[in-house]
């Protein structure tokens, strides 16, 4: 037989403890909503500029083929190209945590309905 005593107390196993509530949202600050509002916009800038440069990178290249002393122009449209390239990274880490941010105010405005009305006289 073994010289240790056993354990007075069962140890508690991993995972949630008793009387755990999940943690609350905090509440979603007029500064939250305008970092929102300026990502969201900011993509929809940048997005639009990559747009406009993909269709003047086209009419560049479409001029650089009519003749051969306008050559220069399809290396401009390959500049437009690597710009568009490296604007992609922008677009989606402006875009990405623009539209989580304004989701989460979405709900956070639309939470007081779920608790029965917005507090207005019926």
């Amino acid at each position: 037989m073994s010289d240790q005593q056993p354990p007075l107390h069962r140890p508690q196993a991993p995972g949630v403890p008793w009387g755990f509530a999940p943690p609350q949202a905090r509440e979603v600050t007029a500064g939250y909503r305008r970092w929102a509002g300026i990502l969201t916009w900011s993509a929809i800038v940048v997005g639009a500029l990559m747009a406009v440069a993909l269709v003047v990178s086209i009419v560049l290249l479409v001029r650089a083929d009519q003749d051969v002393d306008n050559a220069a122009y399809g290396y401009l449209a390959i500049f437009l190209w690597f710009g568009i390239a490296a604007g992609v990274p922008v677009l989606l880490a402006l875009a990405i945590p623009g539209a989580l941010m304004r989701r989460r105010v979405r709900e956070q405005q639309r939470q007081p309905e779920r608790r029965g009305g917005s507090g207005r006289g019926a």
